[in-house]
């Protein structure tokens, strides 16, 4: 099949478009998508059968391939073909079940889905010849590899496990100040009179407790069990994580080395023409990061696909020394950007919607 984008086309592409592309052979899957695989604005990309292990992370650079890189750096190989556990601190590399051939006006964007992020699974998508994490230029036709490296708790992956996801764009899909300020007086982009809009929508940490029996969050346990990817509501959330009570002063020390699960004030949506990407924070501002940027789909929080608002839940750690967060202060910016054209379905409408109408939330996989 053929595939064309209008004229002057400017947006991320939806669901029904993504599957276009693989009927006319412009996303190459080694086996057919399976269920829920489209999402509105994003297609999981499902891990292959052999992962490597590696000395170090890198880049290809413009001139190698991964799999020569592979080739020098590899340690051994672990097969996923019936499951394997990835241990913490160590640096694989899988090649991945979808291989793109790219046409010159499309670009694609990788990122952590929600549910690897709260589980501080490092991941990055990699492709040949590059010279940036995450990010595949218009035009490329090769093959995807994931770089995973578990930070927090061992993992079981098997081949077809999902941890990442990837956004098609063309033209410029991001709205600028004066878009985003009428889109917000719409829409109300997030419930506070207030909105900082600089630079994308601010979202701030909420430390009252007040939206979760006066916890803010949870920090992670060291020495746990392993976590299985793809087992849904298996684990008891006490074996893994400590809650973190509110204090009095609406302030939380970020220890670190260790990784925590936060909430935003603010409820945001995300209407179903447009779709959302958190950006990573400045540095300067603060000792600390929110640890991955994210995907936010079209209907995320959104009335009419089921939310009310959601909060956004939000991966942090400190760097080098302890630092302070206290209730209110931004941690991450929500940058939106246009969809080509609406999706068939928005976020919370079909299967694996696991966080609309969310509030401080850990991933699937924990049972409360």
């Amino acid at each position: 099949m053929s595939f064309s984008l209008p004229p002057d086309a400017n947006g991320i592409l939806p669901d029904r478009m993504i599957a276009a592309m693989a009927d006319a052979g412009l996303i190459l899957p080694e086996y057919p998508f399976v269920e829920s695989q489209i999402q509105p604005a994003s297609l999981d990309l499902r891990l292959g059968a052999m992962a490597y292990r590696v000395r170090a992370s890198f880049l290809p650079g413009p001139d190698a391939t991964v799999a020569e890189r592979i080739d020098e750096l590899k340690l051994h190989e672990v097969d996923l073909s019936d499951g394997a556990v990835l241990e913490t601190n160590c640096v694989y590399i899988v090649p991945l079940l979808e291989s793109l051939a790219l046409p010159p006006e499309i670009i694609a964007a990788a990122n952590p889905k929600s549910s690897t992020g709260r589980l501080d699974v490092f991941t990055r998508v990699i492709a040949d010849g590059t010279r940036r994490f995450d990010m595949i230029g218009a035009g490329y036709h090769g093959p995807l590899y994931a770089e995973i490296s578990p930070k927090t708790f061992p993992v079981l992956l098997r081949e077809g496990s999902r941890l990442s996801q990837v956004r098609f764009r063309t033209g410029e899909a991001v709205l600028d100040a004066h878009e985003l300020e009428a889109l917000h007086e719409r829409e109300r982009l997030v419930d506070v009179d207030d909105a900082d809009l600089v630079n994308g929508v601010a979202l701030s940490v909420d430390l009252s407790g007040d939206y979760a029996n006066g916890f803010v969050g949870y920090r992670a346990k060291r020495h746990t069990g392993v976590v299985d990817i793809d087992r849904r509501g298996g684990y008891a959330v006490g074996e893994f994580w400590e809650p973190i009570a509110a204090r009095p002063d609406g302030s939380l020390i970020l220890d670190p080395g260790e990784f925590y699960i936060l909430a935003s004030k603010e409820a945001v949506q995300v209407p179903p023409d447009y779709a959302a990407e958190m950006v990573p924070f400045d540095p300067l501002v603060g000792e600390f990061r929110v640890h991955y940027a994210g995907f936010f789909d079209p209907g995320f929080g959104y009335a009419g696909a089921g939310g009310q608002g959601s909060r956004a839940v939000l991966e942090v750690r400190s760097r080098e020394v302890p630092f302070i967060l206290e209730h209110g202060q931004i941690v991450g910016r929500l940058v939106y950007e246009k969809m080509l054209s609406r999706p068939d379905a928005m976020y919370g409408q079909r299967i694996g919607s696991n966080y609309q109408a969310q509030g401080l939330k850990l991933s699937k996989h924990f049972r409360l």
